[in-house]
């Protein structure tokens, strides 16, 4: 009985995939791109194929979910997602190896913006935007959209929530799970829907701001341009990106509770606070970094200048420094990966913060990859007290989060994810490495990876990397990017003798 409902459930994906494929493919009719006409519509008519017999053959059954089929429907759907996104690559002929077109589209539902492809403005339009779309389905979760629109999962959809909701600790913000997915996603697409309308209105095509929007909400990191950000060099659309990534990477219950105008929920959050303290640190040394850079080019061209050679050009403005530090910490922050020139004016220790910041990640509840940052508040906090009981060994002490004891589960739930995290982070990095690749490379690619981060400013000269990859290559990291985007515990779980007992 419940081989069946998580058979009938996960077709019902399948179809919810295929229904996404409509926007792209009626781009590629009205522009009459036939390859990918074919690819989109051969798709979604296998889709259908494969869905509608299945669900015929479950119809009227009852659907209830433990934990443990939780885990499994959700791994489930994200692999057939993942594979499903795929097939447009490969029946168009864009990027004919299945490897390729697995870790494409991993890379876009996981939102983490990695790319095989080299020249984004020779590919088709319509292959443009379902790359884009992949970013903003994955960003929420394809899951949580179910349970969204599906209510008679009823008692079980917590659980699908659970297994794909990001953060150590997960939370009702209405008592029906299905209202708590409608509010969350209803959020998500105004906030999407009035950042494609600014950049409209800063200059930007509705094709270019609706995929920027896209993998700006989700924190992703596709463009639809070569240069990202850079092609346009408008200050305003950098500010406007910059606004929304840093919301993007803030917990979305949160946003609700400001929209109900609870006000005190956001100010006594420890997240929150630890979250503005860790943007407002970083940017202030990366603009203290800017300055500094530019005062040394600045006096490198004068000594040019006054030797009779090069020239000068406008160096970078203090407000131009604020909006640059700002945008990267932002994308590293968030894990959105996107670029919008400037990165060579980065000293090392602006350069380390940003490093360290891949470490961090965003908020619980965002669309953000990464550790992030309550796991690492809990962390801070248990260290104060490991330090208080070297002092008064008789002691007791806990934990306060949001201005509430903390539990002392979540203590250990952080500290074995941390554990966790390293290891595979480890292991993903030796694979790597085989591959004939230098050990600190190797590190950065499994590190972007994981933490559904992208391609960092100091990767950007090394684009092709993934590319000319081995397939078992591309085929670990694409699994390490979907287990660092369902937070691990949810991809590894099946490795567990108990899970399968």
């Amino acid at each position: 009985m419940r081989r069946k409902a998580i058979t009938r459930l996960l077709f019902l994906l399948v179809l919810l995939y295929a229904l996404a494929m409509t926007f792209p493919l009626g781009i590629a009719l009205f522009l009459s791109e036939g390859e990918m006409i074919a690819g989109f519509g051969i798709t979604m008519a296998l889709c259908a194929a494969a869905a509608f017999p299945a669900l015929m053959a479950t119809r009227g059954l009852e659907i209830r979910f433990s934990a443990r089929d939780g885990f499994m429907l959700v791994f489930l759907a994200w692999v057939a997602a993942c594979l499903t996104g795929a097939l447009p690559y490969v029946l168009s002929g864009r990027i004919p190896h299945f490897a390729d077109a697995v870790f494409e589209s991993v890379s876009g539902f996981t939102t983490t913006g990695t790319s095989i492809i080299n020249d984004l403005e020779i590919m088709p339009r319509s292959l443009i935007f379902w790359r884009a779309e992949t970013h903003w389905l994955g960003g929420m979760g394809m899951v949580v959209l179910t349970v969204a629109l599906l209510p008679f999962l009823g008692v079980g959809g917590f659980q699908l929530l659970k297994a794909e909701i990001t953060g150590p600790d997960k939370e009702r913000i209405t008592p029906k799970i299905t209202e708590t997915a409608k509010i969350l996603w209803l959020i998500y697409i105004t906030l999407t829907a009035l950042e494609t309308a600014l950049l409209v209105i800063a200059g930007m095509s509705w094709f270019d701001a609706v995929t920027h929007a896209f993998s700006t909400m989700a924190t992703g990191g596709f463009s639809s341009r070569n240069e990202g950000l850079a092609y346009w060099n408008s200050p305003a659309i950098v500010w406007i990106v910059t606004v929304f990534m840093i919301i993007a990477g803030f917990n979305f219950s949160l946003i609700f509770r400001l929209l109900q105008r609870k006000w005190k929920d956001v100010y006594y959050n420890s997240e929150a606070r630890a979250y503005g303290l860790i943007l407002l640190i970083s940017v202030t040394i990366g603009v203290l970094s800017f300055q500094l850079s530019a005062e040394t080019i600045a006096n490198a061209r004068q000594a040019e200048a006054a030797a009779g050679i090069g020239y000068g050009r406008p160096l970078t403005s203090i407000e131009g420094s604020i909006r640059t530090a700002f945008f990267y910490t932002a994308s590293i922050l968030t894990t959105t990966g996107l670029t919008a020139g400037g990165q060579a004016l980065l000293t090392s220790p602006a350069k380390a913060i940003l490093f360290l910041l891949m470490f961090i990640g965003g908020c619980s509840g965002s669309t953000a990859g990464g550790i992030k940052v309550v796991r690492h508040v809990v962390l801070l906090k248990q260290t104060e007290n490991e330090m208080k009981k070297i002092l008064y060994p008789r002691g007791v002490f806990s934990i306060r989060l949001n201005n509430k004891v903390g539990r002392k589960d979540v203590v250990y739930g952080v500290a074995g994810f941390i554990f966790l995290y390293f290891f595979v982070l480890v292991i993903s990095a030796l694979i790597v490495a085989s591959s004939g690749l230098g050990h600190l490379q190797s590190f950065s690619v499994a590190l972007i990876s994981q933490g559904n981060i992208g391609l960092d400013p100091a990767m950007l000269d090394q684009v092709r990397i993934f590319v000319d990859f081995p397939d078992y290559v591309k085929w670990t990291l694409s699994f390490v990017m979907l287990a660092g985007r369902l937070e691990l515990w949810t991809a590894l779980v099946f490795f567990s003798r108990d899970y399968w007992r």
